[in-house]
């Protein structure tokens, strides 16, 4: 474990496993820093608390990260996502010793102590000292991601008795979209994930109706047994094979939610990947949508999304899950637990305590 003494360390990007590689925990590595000096006017100097570790992040490991909203990491450049820390220093009015902040970007250093421009951080207030993880989970991106993909194009109407299938379901978005789901008026909730353990999770504590081991069972047979009436909604976080049995359930004028695609981040391909002629055949007969969801696109509704995730936290009505990893130096291998598929719920890398 890195000593507790005020020391700064950093993960670096170490080297890259190529567009068609599958990342290792080797890619990253860990160095002594220096502490960052004194802030100057209009800084503030932060002690990092947690990290988020997102399946997004495979794009960065790459030259070209392929997407808009974030650039790929430089070779022995400083990791950099989401995170949220306590202020140490501050020469910004705005700012006071102890305050909770959070940048807006996905721009965080993966460091113990780093200095920020004022203008980039915002305070958490109002959130418990055991909550301050949740930020970057169910009340930051992923939660605003998993919520808003249901409620802006699930078209879930209650009482019309909908089957929704969400895969990747016991991860971080999943299983925020599913509970939403539920909470919206879905009639039927099914989840696929990789364990028994995780089925076990979504049936016995977050509500779902039914859950299938893609690993052990027949996707589309089990489907098929469990939702005779077919699937009016699919929240697809993973694509692929999944997805595949998934569609060849679908109703007509249905719709798929196009979240994530992590089965196939380790492969060179465009996203939204193609899908194979059999199912672009099948979706245009069947007239299912299937729209690409990027959460950033709805930054006009974060607030009121935040205040329903927030009220249903606690009205007891949305489950919070987190895989918590302890340490800096043991954050690249979180970010390979989790492309594998060993989390449940949101991972998070735990740096330092708040005293």
């Amino acid at each position: 474990m890195i000593p507790t003494m005020k020391q700064n360390y950093r993960v670096f990007l170490k080297s890259r496993p190529g567009i068609n590689g599958v990342p290792v925990a080797s890619n990253f590595a860990l160095e002594k820093t220096v502490l960052p000096t004194s802030p100057v006017e209009n800084e503030v100097q932060v002690q990092t608390l947690y990290l988020s570790v997102d399946p997004y992040m495979r794009c960065r490991m790459n030259e070209d990260s392929g997407v808009e909203y974030a650039k790929a990491w430089s070779l022995g450049g400083t990791i950099t996502g989401g995170g949220i820390g306590v202020v140490c220093v501050s020469s910004c009015n705005e700012f006071k010793c102890g305050d909770i902040v959070m940048t807006a970007g996905l721009d965080w250093p993966w460091v113990n102590y780093h200095n920020f421009p004022g203008e980039i951080l915002k305070v958490v207030t109002g959130v418990p000292k055991e909550c301050l993880s949740m930020m970057l989970g169910l009340f930051g991106l992923t939660g605003l991601t998993g919520c808003l993909g249901v409620t802006e194009k699930g078209n879930i109407i209650p009482g019309m008795n909908q089957t929704i299938v969400v895969s990747g379901a016991a991860g971080a978005c999943g299983s925020v979209a599913g509970q939403v789901a539920k909470i919206k008026g879905c009639g039927k909730l099914v989840g696929i994930c990789g364990t028994e353990t995780k089925c076990n999770f979504l049936t016995q504590e977050l509500g779902f109706d039914a859950a299938i081991c893609y690993r052990s069972q027949n996707v589309a047979d089990k489907l098929s047994s469990i939702c005779p009436n077919g699937v009016d909604m699919y929240f697809d976080n993973v694509g692929g094979e999944i997805s595949d049995s998934v569609i060849s359930c679908m109703n007509k004028n249905s719709c798929i939610i196009l979240c994530g695609q992590i089965s196939v981040y380790n492969e060179d391909k465009p996203y939204p990947p193609p899908l194979s002629e059999e199912t672009e055949s099948f979706v245009k007969k069947q007239r299912i949508s299937r729209d690409r969801f990027l959460v950033l696109n709805y930054q006009n509704k974060f607030g009121e999304t935040l205040e329903f995730l927030q009220a249903s936290f606690k009205a007891g009505k949305l489950i919070n899950k987190e895989t918590t990893v302890h340490g800096l130096e043991n954050a690249g291998i979180a970010f390979i637990d989790m492309m594998n598929g060993q989390n449940i719920g949101k991972q998070i890398v735990k740096v330092s305590e708040l005293v």
